[in-house]
């Protein structure tokens, strides 16, 4: 198949007969690429998930891709690309039936308004194939298809499933939760004597309500096998403690988890993994950062720090949520407090690779945030 050799498509009429020009490569790389908005792919996943007969065919669109804008280009060593904003809206206007599009018709839902979550923050839905996160996660539940959440501790994931389920129970997992963390456990009450009180499992399962692990894998496997009979066809836990109760789940019970791959001493276990149909990775909506106010530049350094993160050249990268948190800052103290809060909020061991994308790209000599500093 020749390369394509004319210019990626623009949204609408213009990206259909573009699109038409080139014949089914291009589009056929842009529909699987906003199909998976949050995933950085390699060229040969691509080239197989799409069934394109050369690798090297698929690099030239996706290098097209990258130079109009519509894709992000990574190099940590190998070839990785995620698309834009950009090149989503552009994909919207490609022919529907096109070979690997799923059948996309390129219709979409306009963004839905923000979500208010338990805390009163308000949550913005995000692309989620050709829609949008929360929309997807209720229809998730409604399926009982279980969901796990990876990406770095920042990026929403707790926030979107707090968005999504307004009856979320949550258990938040370390090294050091227990059985009777699920279940429930025996408390003293006045006048003495003990009652036993039933954990988050137990009232997710009778009150039919979703019931997040959040840092899943950092809890002991042998005591995340406490949630595995509740996850199967069956729906039934037993409680030991309390006279091998039995609870059986009813309709609306839902369970999904949060994993932090980066973070020290978190292991996701075959068994573990296996229990979640969809996993889903979770990265900074860098276009959201735009719209919510953080300024290009610091979006710049902060996406230079993530490719460096991705290749293990630096182990800390801003996202949303410290990004965020700049623009609340600089909002009250200005922007050179603002760099100085973000740069002094990086661990000690990355702070000055932090400081140095920062200040390349903003053009602002920095340093970390401290009191009494003349």
């Amino acid at each position: 198949m020749s390369t394509p050799t004319t210019p990626p498509p623009t949204a609408g009429s213009d990206a259909t007969a573009a699109a038409g020009r080139r014949g089914s490569l291009y589009p056929r790389v842009a529909l699987h690429l906003a199909g998976h908005p949050d995933a950085l792919l390699k060229v040969g996943e691509i080239t197989r998930a799409i069934g394109a007969p050369s690798s090297g065919a698929v690099f030239e669109v996706l290098k097209k891709m990258a130079a109009a804008g519509h894709a992000t280009h990574v190099r940590d060593p190998h070839h990785r690309f995620q698309i834009t904003q950009a090149g989503v809206d552009a994909a919207a206007g490609m022919p529907a039936g096109v070979p690997g599009s799923g059948g996309r018709t390129g219709s979409r839902k306009p963004r839905p308004a923000p979500v208010a979550r338990p805390n009163g923050t308000l949550y913005h839905p995000r692309r989620l194939g050709q829609g949008w996160d929360v929309e997807v996660l209720h229809d998730l539940r409604t399926q009982k298809i279980p969901v796990l959440l990876y990406g770095p501790p920042g990026t929403g994931k707790t926030a979107m499933l707090e968005a999504a389920f307004p009856d979320l129970l949550t258990v938040a997992g370390t090294g050091d939760t227990v059985v009777d963390d699920f279940l429930g456990s025996y408390n003293p009450i006045p006048g003495g004597g003990y009652e036993f009180v039933h954990g988050p499992l137990v009232t997710a399962m009778r009150d039919g309500r979703p019931l997040l692990v959040d840092d899943a894998t950092l809890i002991p496997p042998r005591v995340l096998a406490v949630l595995y009979p509740a996850m199967d066809g069956r729906g039934v836990i037993t409680i030991p403690a309390h006279g091998n109760e039995h609870v059986q789940a009813v309709d609306g019970f839902y369970v999904c988890a949060g994993h932090n791959p980066g973070v020290h001493g978190a292991v996701l276990t075959e068994a573990l993994a296996s229990r979640f149909t969809v996993h889903l990775h979770v990265s900074t909506d860098w276009d959201l950062a735009r719209q919510l106010g953080v300024p290009k530049s610091v979006i710049a350094a902060a996406q230079d720090l993530n490719k460096d993160l991705a290749a293990g050249r630096v182990g800390w990268a801003p996202q949303l949520r410290e990004l965020l948190g700049f623009v609340k800052v600089r909002q009250q103290l200005g922007q050179a407090t603002a760099l100085a809060n973000l740069a002094g909020i990086a661990p000690e061991d990355a702070r000055d690779d932090v400081v140095a994308a920062l200040a390349r790209h903003t053009g602002t000599t920095i340093t970390a945030l401290a009191v009494g500093v003349r």
